[in-house]
């Protein structure tokens, strides 16, 4: 059987089941991977009807899913599987080959920076957060001291490590654009500083598109230094919708107003473009589908492409039994938001660099079309 591809109504319902219920694998399953982390994660890339999509594969949910994937053979093919059905072939590709080098000082690559669905590199510069330490102000669903603890990442990634990484990852693998995120070390830049630093060493290394992320800082001439610096694109993050589900969720990082996301992006935009400044937003949280698409055209009139995944809950933290949303709530979501980024000549290809290009963390691409 063919698996159809993303662009037919089928394919779209595919992937958004898959990234909500998950999948089932074997432990033997090889591949790319990723575990604990800043971002979405608990994950591993698969590349179904030749698209390269990232499903969750090590939560709570994952292992009750109507989903199953059959070991990989030799060339990573797998047959996929809903509720005993042979749906079609699979692959879970092979991990680059920059992950088998290391730094003069015996660091390896992976350690620095990650292959992120087809062909983004990606990292998180200071692996740290002002933040996480304390429960009463860090995200509810962020594991950014999780694989520090498990020694799968390093605390702090100096520009010259990241230089040499994005040079190999382009030269071996192909890697097309990265992105450079970080935890929030001070309430004042929120981290843009560093983010420029490694921008800059980044772009004299190699030319590599790149998104940095970080949070809106209070000086917003940062926009223009990152900018200076190499940076294509902007990433500042709401995460939720609603400033209760804010403050509920992220109550430290609820302190930075969703009015100020907006004053912030209305600054960044006419120096990055439009649609070249995103922001994730995490579907499933407690926002309802109308406060989501609401907050969406605000972002979409600003030139702003609003990033829409499903929340996927992480193992060991406070959220990680809350339930991801169903397949038919981010149906609710994307299908209309395709259709208002479609009909605002706002896609997700004409996106430099980043997360919105990647795409892999959902199925919204696919609805663009």
């Amino acid at each position: 059987m063919t698996i159809p591809t993303l662009g037919t109504l089928s394919g779209r319902k595919l992937v958004t089941d898959l990234q909500s219920f998950g999948l089932q694998i074997s432990e033997q399953t090889g591949g790319i991977a990723r575990k604990g982390g800043a971002g979405p994660s608990d994950h591993k890339t698969i590349t179904i009807a030749g698209q390269t999509v990232m499903v969750p594969v090590y939560t709570s949910g994952a292992r009750h899913s109507p989903f199953q994937a059959s070991p990989p053979d030799q060339h990573g093919a797998s047959t996929l599987l809903r509720d005993g059905q042979t749906l079609g072939t699979i692959h879970f590709p092979a991990a680059p080959r920059f992950y088998g080098l290391s730094t003069a000082d015996g660091i390896p690559y992976w350690k620095i920076a990650l292959l992120h669905g087809r062909d983004t590199l990606a990292t998180t510069v200071h692996q740290t957060c002002i933040r996480y330490a304390d429960r009463r102000t860090s995200c509810q669903f962020c594991a950014i001291g999780q694989s520090l603890e498990a020694d799968r990442t390093i605390a702090y990634k100096t520009p010259a490590q990241l230089a040499e990484v994005a040079r190999a990852a382009v030269e071996l693998d192909g890697v097309r654009d990265m992105v450079l995120t970080t935890g929030t070390p001070n309430v004042v830049d929120r981290g843009a500083a560093v983010l420029a630093e490694s921008a800059r060493a980044i772009r004299a290394a190699v030319d590599l598109p790149l998104q940095v992320q970080c949070e809106p800082p209070r000086d917003h001439g940062w926009f223009q230094r990152l900018r200076d610096a190499g940076a294509d694109s902007l990433g500042m993050h709401l995460e939720a919708a609603t400033q209760a589900v804010r403050e509920k969720i992220m109550p430290g990082k609820a302190t930075v107003s969703v009015d100020r996301y907006m004053d912030a992006f209305a600054s960044a935009v006419p120096l990055f473009g439009r649609g070249q400044v995103n922001t994730y937003i995490l579907a499933g949280l407690g926002d309802s589908a109308a406060d989501i698409l609401a907050l969406a055209e605000r972002l979409i009139v600003l030139g702003v492409y609003p990033f829409v995944v499903p929340f996927v809950p992480i193992s060991g933290t406070p959220l990680e039994n809350h339930a991801p949303p169903s397949a038919d709530f981010m149906k609710s979501v994307l299908a209309p938001l395709g259709r208002m980024l479609r009909e605002a000549n706002m896609k997700s290809t004409d996106i430099r660099a980043g997360c919105g290009r990647c795409g892999a963390c959902s199925s919204l691409s696919a609805y663009e079309q």
